[in-house]
């Protein structure tokens, strides 16, 4: 880790710190009712006891589980789409209107029709992921193909390379950090929709159904903040683990080898 980076993970952990610190002060003081903003200390037991025990850590399970499979699905086809798209400038003029027709929806008001048509465990989770999580990977992809520097495809044209050798010589390679920046966006928005399609899709397993298991009694509040700083702990550790395969498979990149890391 370079001194920059590492730099960065303890201001970070230095301003997570304060944060805490400030929470439990304020519960400790009275500020604040108790019973609405449980103190740090006991929210942070409460994670730890949460990690330790295996119904929960089912629920965890399930919720990563449709996380990894829609990340999947929907890296394989969107990058694929971009690829297509970025390749010709009339696919993409022709597609654009509905392109931009269908992304604003909400994956929220998407439930009920996802429910009607999936289900409402596994199937409909990776159903919302895909719709949410495709855009940042699909327009990226878009974006990086034309990007490519045209000389470039030129130089391994003139070198007697075809259409489909100089995609994955020259414009894959040239778009790769374009898709990876796609990917780790794409991944917390994929966390984001798993557990809200289990809060308010009614699923039987999850995070998101714990939590609204837990909330409904009314009388655990540090559960709940527990289960949701383990959610946020999930999503750090995704993006980090990008992270890592970023600097890893594009360390050939003029901008990873200066700063020693991705873009954040």
């Amino acid at each position: 880790m370079g001194s920059g980076r590492r730099a960065k993970v303890v201001r970070g952990a230095i301003g997570i710190l304060v944060l805490f610190l400030v929470a439990e002060a304020v519960s400790r003081s009275g500020i604040v009712d108790a019973f609405y903003l449980p103190p740090t200390s006991l929210v942070l037991f409460r994670v730890l006891e949460l990690l330790v025990t295996p119904s929960f850590l089912v629920e965890l399970l399930a919720t990563l589980q449709a996380w990894a499979v829609g990340m999947i699905i929907c890296t394989a086809a969107a990058v694929t789409l971009g690829v297509l798209l970025g390749s010709s400038r009339a696919a993409y003029s022709a597609s654009r209107a509905i392109i931009e027709f269908v992304r604003p929806i909400p994956s929220v008001a998407l439930i009920p029709v996802a429910m009607l048509l999936l289900g409402k465990d596994l199937e409909m989770k990776v159903g919302l992921i895909v719709f949410s999580a495709a855009w940042p990977i699909l327009f990226n992809t878009v974006y990086g193909m034309h990007d490519v520097d045209p000389i470039a495809k030129l130089t391994a044209r003139s070198f007697g390379r075809g259409r489909i050798s100089t995609l994955f010589s020259v414009s894959l390679p040239s778009a790769a950090p374009f898709i990876f920046t796609g990917i780790r966006i794409s991944a917390s928005v994929a966390l984001i929709v798993a557990v809200s399609a289990e809060f308010f899709g009614g699923a039987s397993t999850g995070l998101g159904y714990w939590l609204i298991q837990v909330s409904s009694t009314g009388n655990r509040p540090d559960l709940v903040f527990a289960g949701a700083i383990i959610a946020g702990l999930i999503g750090l550790a995704i993006n980090g683990a990008l992270a890592l395969l970023e600097r890893r498979f594009l360390a050939w990149q003029p901008a990873l080898r200066n700063t020693g890391g991705g873009a954040q």
